[in-house]
């Protein structure tokens, strides 16, 4: 493809973009596609000779599109909505351009300094200790993932309880645990079955009236472990956690920890960028003081499209010294002098991409009161949601609610609240997803969408409200 040819497909690229997010609302959230029904429409071998790229466009409307659920659009309430950006995507296009390999300062200089740069700025926003930056003792690192977070955080924290001995001996298996609470990530587990700790070493602990982590069951099922001869190596709190975004509390968590020897992650993936916004600040309390490492998610909340997790470390020789693998064919005098950051040290994958102009196109587009907006507004509608279904007593608010997720209930057993999450989500018009809570079906409704307003919400509430009539009434 010639820089003529690009320029033209670019264009149409960037129209045909465009044209999606203008009409993204037109189009039902959740796919209707039944199994193997978009493989189907795809030929069985590869062309043999190259095609238009106007086909491929031209497939992306007949095939791709009607396949996908809907992330961008505005009523899409489930999980936990990913926000995507004009100055995002266009920055994912610069990155994609420009082809580099991050993997070394010497093989993309400005790739590791903007990263580093972008990153000092987001510890600036949330209010994170200085020793999170590099500035400080530590700094940070794009993941593509909150669970990626947790993996190199887990293997430095061994590599600090272990002095080292895990990097050259492996696990010693049943020697150390780790710990979290019943409602953390699930991710967590499978962090420690792909380090080699394995499912047993995974303490789940109980949590409070707010579903947030009990620091006293955490310091028994310390004590208990210590007792048996094994090793606490690293606790994993969490600031707004996946199901119900309970907020566990770090001021707590913290020198329970620090008695031990623990290392504390703080998994704030969805949450976290909150903290932006000063009035929320609150959700880190204990962060500065306590925290060993922190990571959160500005693809979710934050108007940057996938994938971008900014994992913090206050200690990086710990990270480095349990990551850094130098062969001789990578050596070379910047990175010998000490003065620069090799991020392939800071990461499981060799290879990077150049994520950071994502976050730095976000920042300079919307600025600092832009993104706090962004936030306020949609704290502001999950408030107005909750107290909908507050008002309303056909229905139970189930867990606290003080950002942006609502988990809520019809009164009445699971299988009416199954089927009025179904007749909703079979509307086309909105999608919410469900959860336990406390053994209990419940439905979530979460905020973040780059285009959901208030009308959105309402219609969400309306539905919910219409359907909740019609599957409680008996047949």
């Amino acid at each position: 493809m010639t820089a003529a040819q690009f320029r033209e497909h670019g264009r149409a690229v960037v129209d045909w973009v465009a044209d999606y997010w203008e009409r993204v609302e037109s189009l039902p959230v959740l796919s209707t596609v039944t199994p193997g029904e978009v493989r189907a429409q795809l030929p069985r071998f590869p062309p043999e000779v190259g095609e238009p790229f106007s086909s491929l466009l031209d497939d992306m409307d007949r095939i791709i599109v009607p396949g996908l659920t809907h992330w961008q659009h505005p009523s899409f309430f489930a999980y936990y909505p990913t926000g995507a950006s004009g100055p995002a995507a266009l920055a994912d296009l610069l990155s994609s351009g420009l082809g580099v390999q991050g993997m070394l300062w010497q093989s993309a200089p400005a790739c590791t300094e903007l990263e580093q740069h972008v990153l000092d700025w987001l510890a600036g926003l949330l209010g994170l200790p200085e020793r999170f930056t590099f500035s400080g003792t530590g700094g940070g690192v794009i993941q593509d993932s909150a669970s990626t977070a947790m993996l190199v955080t887990l293997l430095a924290a061994l590599h600090r309880a272990s002095r080292g001995r895990v990097a050259r001996d492996g696990i010693d298996r049943g020697r150390y645990v780790v710990y979290t609470s019943t409602e953390a990530n699930h991710g967590f587990e499978k962090v420690a079955r792909i380090t080699g700790l394995g499912a047993s070493a995974v303490r789940f602990i109980d949590t409070r009236a707010d579903l947030s982590m009990d620091p006293r069951a955490l310091r028994t099922a310390m004590e208990h472990d210590v007792a048996e001869g094994r090793t606490p190596v690293l606790v994993m709190a969490t600031v707004g956690t996946t199901s119900t975004g309970a907020v566990d509390p770090v001021q707590l968590i913290g020198p329970v920890c620090r008695e031990y020897g623990a290392w504390l992650h703080v998994d704030a993936a969805h949450a976290g960028v909150a903290a932006i916004c000063p009035e929320l600040r609150w959700i880190h309390a204990g962060v500065a003081e306590f925290a060993d490492s922190y990571a959160t998610n500005p693809h979710k909340w934050l108007l940057t499209t996938l994938d971008f997790d900014a994992c913090f470390v206050a200690d990086r020789g710990a990270l480095t010294g349990a990551l850094a693998v130098l062969p001789e064919y990578l050596r070379n005098s910047a990175s010998e002098s000490g003065a620069v950051v090799d991020y392939r040290d800071w990461q499981v994958p060799v290879g990077r991409r150049f994520r950071a102009l994502k976050l730095w196109a976000v920042i300079r587009w919307y600025g600092a009161a832009g993104l706090r907006d962004h936030i306020r507004h949609c704290v502001a509608l999950a408030q107005q949601f909750a107290f909908w279904v507050g008002a309303d007593d056909r229905f139970d608010v189930l867990a606290p609610h003080p950002l942006s997720l609502v988990c809520f209930r019809l009164r009445g057993g699971d299988e009416v609240n199954r089927a009025l999450l179904a007749a909703v989500n079979a509307t086309g018009r909105v999608f919410l997803s469900h959860t336990k809570v406390r053994g209990t079906f419940a439905l979530r409704l979460a905020i973040g969408g780059t285009a959901t307003r208030h009308e959105h919400v309402a219609t969400a509430w309306a539905l919910v409200s219409e359907w909740a009539d019609i599957v409680a009434t008996p047949r």
